[in-house]
Protein backbone atom coordinates (compact mmCIF):
# COMPACT_ATOMS: atom_id res chain seq x y z
CA UNK A 1 0.00 0.00 0.00
CA UNK A 2 2.84 2.33 0.73
CA UNK A 3 4.19 1.75 -2.76
CA UNK A 4 0.85 2.46 -4.37
CA UNK A 5 0.46 5.73 -2.48
CA UNK A 6 3.98 6.75 -3.58
CA UNK A 7 3.20 6.13 -7.23
CA UNK A 8 -0.06 8.04 -7.04
CA UNK A 9 1.59 10.97 -5.35
CA UNK A 10 4.34 10.96 -7.96
CA UNK A 11 1.78 10.89 -10.76
CA UNK A 12 -0.03 13.85 -9.24
CA UNK A 13 3.24 15.77 -8.94
CA UNK A 14 4.14 15.03 -12.58
CA UNK A 15 0.69 16.11 -13.73
CA UNK A 16 0.94 19.43 -11.90
CA UNK A 17 4.48 19.96 -13.19
CA UNK A 18 3.32 19.29 -16.74
CA UNK A 19 0.52 21.81 -16.47
CA UNK A 20 2.87 24.45 -15.10
CA UNK A 21 5.45 23.76 -17.81
CA UNK A 22 2.85 24.01 -20.55
CA UNK A 23 1.65 27.30 -19.12
CA UNK A 24 5.13 28.78 -18.93
CA UNK A 25 6.52 27.49 -22.25
CA UNK A 26 5.08 30.34 -24.36
CA UNK A 27 6.53 32.85 -21.93
CA UNK A 28 9.93 31.19 -22.13
CA UNK A 29 10.08 31.15 -25.93
CA UNK A 30 8.68 34.57 -26.75
CA UNK A 31 11.58 36.70 -25.47
CA UNK A 32 14.07 34.57 -27.42
CA UNK A 33 12.17 35.15 -30.65
CA UNK A 34 11.75 38.87 -29.94
CA UNK A 35 15.42 39.27 -29.08
CA UNK A 36 16.55 38.06 -32.51
CA UNK A 37 14.80 40.90 -34.35
CA UNK A 38 16.00 44.41 -33.43
CA UNK A 39 13.75 47.44 -33.43
CA UNK A 40 13.38 49.30 -36.71
CA UNK A 41 15.80 52.20 -36.84
CA UNK A 42 18.48 50.52 -34.73
CA UNK A 43 20.58 49.20 -37.63
CA UNK A 44 24.09 50.49 -38.14
CA UNK A 45 26.94 50.08 -40.59
CA UNK A 46 28.43 46.61 -40.30
CA UNK A 47 25.68 45.22 -38.11
CA UNK A 48 25.74 41.84 -39.84
CA UNK A 49 29.43 41.44 -40.63
CA UNK A 50 30.55 39.30 -37.69
CA UNK A 51 27.51 37.01 -37.83
CA UNK A 52 27.89 36.33 -41.56
CA UNK A 53 31.59 36.78 -42.35
CA UNK A 54 33.21 36.33 -38.96
CA UNK A 55 36.10 38.22 -37.43
CA UNK A 56 39.84 37.76 -37.93
CA UNK A 57 43.05 39.45 -36.76
CA UNK A 58 43.45 43.20 -37.09
CA UNK A 59 45.74 44.53 -39.83
CA UNK A 60 49.30 44.73 -38.53
CA UNK A 61 51.11 46.76 -41.18
CA UNK A 62 50.51 49.55 -43.67
CA UNK A 63 51.55 48.78 -47.24
CA UNK A 64 50.58 52.21 -48.56
CA UNK A 65 49.44 55.55 -47.16
CA UNK A 66 46.15 55.11 -45.33
CA UNK A 67 44.08 57.54 -43.28
CA UNK A 68 42.18 56.44 -40.19
CA UNK A 69 38.45 57.06 -39.94
CA UNK A 70 35.38 56.05 -37.93
CA UNK A 71 31.69 55.53 -38.59
CA UNK A 72 29.08 56.23 -35.94
CA UNK A 73 25.34 55.97 -35.32
CA UNK A 74 22.92 56.56 -32.45
CA UNK A 75 24.39 53.42 -30.91
CA UNK A 76 27.47 55.46 -29.86
CA UNK A 77 25.51 58.42 -28.48
CA UNK A 78 27.54 61.60 -27.95
CA UNK A 79 31.00 60.94 -29.37
CA UNK A 80 34.28 62.14 -27.84
CA UNK A 81 35.58 63.73 -31.03
CA UNK A 82 38.59 65.37 -29.38
CA UNK A 83 39.78 61.95 -28.16
CA UNK A 84 39.41 60.48 -31.62
CA UNK A 85 41.24 63.42 -33.20
CA UNK A 86 44.13 63.03 -30.76
CA UNK A 87 44.33 59.33 -31.63
CA UNK A 88 44.81 60.14 -35.32
CA UNK A 89 41.29 59.84 -36.75
CA UNK A 90 40.85 62.34 -39.59
CA UNK A 91 37.53 61.46 -41.23
CA UNK A 92 34.12 60.23 -40.06
CA UNK A 93 30.75 59.14 -41.33
CA UNK A 94 27.54 59.50 -39.32
CA UNK A 95 24.32 57.59 -39.84
CA UNK A 96 21.68 60.10 -40.89
CA UNK A 97 18.70 57.99 -41.89
CA UNK A 98 17.20 54.54 -42.32
CA UNK A 99 14.40 53.72 -44.73
CA UNK A 100 11.96 56.62 -44.71
CA UNK A 101 11.00 56.24 -41.05
CA UNK A 102 14.11 57.06 -39.01
CA UNK A 103 16.54 59.90 -38.39
CA UNK A 104 19.47 59.68 -35.99
CA UNK A 105 18.72 61.69 -32.81
CA UNK A 106 22.47 62.19 -32.25
CA UNK A 107 23.12 63.34 -35.80
CA UNK A 108 23.88 66.98 -34.99
CA UNK A 109 26.41 66.16 -32.25
CA UNK A 110 28.10 63.51 -34.37
CA UNK A 111 28.05 65.16 -37.80
CA UNK A 112 28.83 68.70 -36.66
CA UNK A 113 31.14 67.57 -33.86
CA UNK A 114 33.46 65.75 -36.24
CA UNK A 115 33.48 68.76 -38.57
CA UNK A 116 34.18 71.22 -35.77
CA UNK A 117 37.16 69.23 -34.48
CA UNK A 118 38.72 69.37 -37.95
CA UNK A 119 37.69 66.07 -39.52
CA UNK A 120 36.37 65.56 -43.02
CA UNK A 121 32.89 64.17 -42.51
CA UNK A 122 30.03 62.55 -44.38
CA UNK A 123 26.63 60.95 -43.78
CA UNK A 124 25.28 57.50 -44.54
CA UNK A 125 21.89 55.93 -45.13
CA UNK A 126 20.97 52.42 -43.97
CA UNK A 127 18.99 50.96 -46.85
CA UNK A 128 15.79 48.97 -46.33
CA UNK A 129 14.82 47.89 -49.86
CA UNK A 130 11.74 46.07 -48.55
CA UNK A 131 10.00 49.24 -47.33
CA UNK A 132 10.12 51.88 -50.09
CA UNK A 133 11.88 52.48 -53.42
CA UNK A 134 15.53 53.43 -53.81
CA UNK A 135 14.57 56.82 -55.24
CA UNK A 136 12.25 57.55 -52.31
CA UNK A 137 14.92 56.67 -49.77
CA UNK A 138 17.57 58.75 -51.56
CA UNK A 139 15.29 61.79 -51.34
CA UNK A 140 14.63 61.12 -47.67
CA UNK A 141 18.38 60.84 -47.05
CA UNK A 142 19.19 64.12 -48.80
CA UNK A 143 16.35 65.89 -47.01
CA UNK A 144 17.57 64.72 -43.58
CA UNK A 145 21.31 65.33 -43.51
CA UNK A 146 22.65 63.38 -46.47
CA UNK A 147 23.38 66.31 -48.77
CA UNK A 148 26.74 67.49 -50.01
CA UNK A 149 28.53 70.83 -50.40
CA UNK A 150 31.89 71.69 -51.92
CA UNK A 151 33.42 73.05 -48.72
CA UNK A 152 36.41 70.71 -48.74
CA UNK A 153 35.25 68.97 -45.55
CA UNK A 154 32.09 67.14 -46.62
CA UNK A 155 32.26 63.71 -48.22
CA UNK A 156 29.58 62.38 -50.59
CA UNK A 157 26.79 60.40 -49.00
CA UNK A 158 27.11 56.64 -48.54
CA UNK A 159 24.53 53.97 -49.29
CA UNK A 160 24.88 51.29 -46.61
CA UNK A 161 23.52 48.18 -48.35
CA UNK A 162 24.05 44.96 -46.42
CA UNK A 163 22.30 42.12 -44.59
CA UNK A 164 18.75 42.79 -43.51
CA UNK A 165 18.69 42.80 -39.69
CA UNK A 166 14.89 42.66 -39.66
CA UNK A 167 14.21 39.68 -41.92
CA UNK A 168 15.31 37.91 -45.11
CA UNK A 169 18.95 38.54 -46.03
CA UNK A 170 18.16 40.13 -49.42
CA UNK A 171 14.98 41.93 -48.27
CA UNK A 172 12.80 39.57 -50.29
CA UNK A 173 14.16 40.84 -53.61
CA UNK A 174 15.51 38.95 -56.59
CA UNK A 175 19.02 39.84 -57.67
CA UNK A 176 17.82 41.90 -60.62
CA UNK A 177 15.28 43.71 -58.46
CA UNK A 178 18.01 44.52 -55.92
CA UNK A 179 20.25 45.95 -58.64
CA UNK A 180 17.32 48.05 -59.82
CA UNK A 181 16.65 49.31 -56.29
CA UNK A 182 20.28 50.34 -55.83
CA UNK A 183 20.35 52.02 -59.24
CA UNK A 184 17.27 54.06 -58.31
CA UNK A 185 18.90 55.26 -55.11
CA UNK A 186 22.19 56.16 -56.81
CA UNK A 187 20.67 58.01 -59.75
CA UNK A 188 18.37 60.01 -57.50
CA UNK A 189 21.19 60.90 -55.14
CA UNK A 190 23.30 62.14 -58.04
CA UNK A 191 20.41 64.16 -59.43
CA UNK A 192 19.85 65.81 -56.05
CA UNK A 193 23.49 66.52 -55.09
CA UNK A 194 25.64 66.36 -58.21
CA UNK A 195 27.77 63.64 -56.60
CA UNK A 196 27.98 59.90 -56.98
CA UNK A 197 27.28 58.16 -53.67
CA UNK A 198 29.73 55.78 -52.03
CA UNK A 199 28.56 52.15 -51.75
CA UNK A 200 29.24 50.39 -48.44
CA UNK A 201 28.83 46.62 -48.60
CA UNK A 202 30.40 43.22 -47.95
CA UNK A 203 31.51 40.99 -50.81
CA UNK A 204 29.55 37.96 -49.61
CA UNK A 205 26.30 39.95 -49.33
CA UNK A 206 26.87 41.62 -52.69
CA UNK A 207 27.43 38.25 -54.34
CA UNK A 208 24.35 36.69 -52.76
CA UNK A 209 21.94 39.57 -53.29
CA UNK A 210 23.05 41.21 -56.56
CA UNK A 211 24.65 38.23 -58.29
CA UNK A 212 28.00 40.04 -58.01
CA UNK A 213 26.82 42.84 -60.29
CA UNK A 214 29.70 44.99 -61.52
CA UNK A 215 27.93 47.90 -63.16
CA UNK A 216 28.31 50.49 -60.39
CA UNK A 217 32.08 50.30 -60.06
CA UNK A 218 32.86 52.91 -62.71
CA UNK A 219 31.19 55.76 -60.82
CA UNK A 220 30.59 54.78 -57.21
CA UNK A 221 33.51 54.47 -54.75
CA UNK A 222 33.59 51.21 -52.79
CA UNK A 223 33.63 51.03 -49.01
CA UNK A 224 34.28 47.40 -48.20
CA UNK A 225 33.40 45.70 -44.90
CA UNK A 226 35.73 42.93 -43.73
CA UNK A 227 36.90 42.46 -40.15
CA UNK A 228 40.30 40.87 -40.61
CA UNK A 229 43.84 41.66 -41.71
CA UNK A 230 43.10 42.42 -45.39
CA UNK A 231 40.11 43.69 -47.38
CA UNK A 232 40.05 40.38 -49.26
CA UNK A 233 38.28 39.76 -52.56
CA UNK A 234 36.27 42.77 -53.71
CA UNK A 235 32.85 42.70 -55.40
CA UNK A 236 32.78 42.45 -59.20
CA UNK A 237 33.89 45.51 -61.13
CA UNK A 238 35.91 47.23 -58.43
CA UNK A 239 39.66 46.92 -58.87
CA UNK A 240 40.36 48.65 -55.58
CA UNK A 241 38.53 49.88 -52.49
CA UNK A 242 38.32 53.52 -51.42
CA UNK A 243 37.50 52.79 -47.78
CA UNK A 244 37.68 49.68 -45.61
CA UNK A 245 35.80 49.06 -42.37
CA UNK A 246 38.25 46.70 -40.71
CA UNK A 247 36.91 46.36 -37.15
CA UNK A 248 33.93 46.95 -34.88
CA UNK A 249 36.06 46.82 -31.74
CA UNK A 250 38.44 49.76 -32.09
CA UNK A 251 39.31 52.34 -29.43
CA UNK A 252 36.87 55.09 -28.30
CA UNK A 253 34.44 54.20 -31.09
CA UNK A 254 34.23 50.55 -32.10
CA UNK A 255 33.80 50.96 -35.86
CA UNK A 256 37.15 51.95 -37.38
CA UNK A 257 38.01 52.36 -41.02
CA UNK A 258 40.97 53.01 -43.29
CA UNK A 259 40.89 55.32 -46.29
CA UNK A 260 42.96 53.88 -49.11
CA UNK A 261 45.21 56.92 -49.44
CA UNK A 262 46.75 59.83 -47.60
CA UNK A 263 44.73 62.74 -46.22
CA UNK A 264 44.97 64.64 -49.50
CA UNK A 265 43.02 61.80 -51.18
CA UNK A 266 40.28 62.11 -48.56
CA UNK A 267 40.15 65.83 -49.35
CA UNK A 268 40.01 65.07 -53.08
CA UNK A 269 36.94 62.87 -52.58
CA UNK A 270 35.32 65.62 -50.51
CA UNK A 271 35.97 68.21 -53.23
CA UNK A 272 34.63 66.01 -56.00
Amino acid sequence: MLVLRSKAARARRLTVAGILLAAFCPLLTLPSSAATTPARGSAYMGMGVVAHDGRGPLPTGVLAAQTEGVDVSAYQGNVAWSTLWTSGVRWAYTKATEGTYYTNPYFAQQYNGSYNIGMIRGAYHFATPDTTSGATQANYFVDHGGGWSRDGKTLPGTLDIEWNPYGAECYGKTRSAMVGWIAGFLSTYRARTGRDAVIYTATSWWTDCTGDYGGFAANNPLWIARYTSTPGTLPAGWGYHTMWQYTSSGPTVGDHDKFNGALDRVQALANG
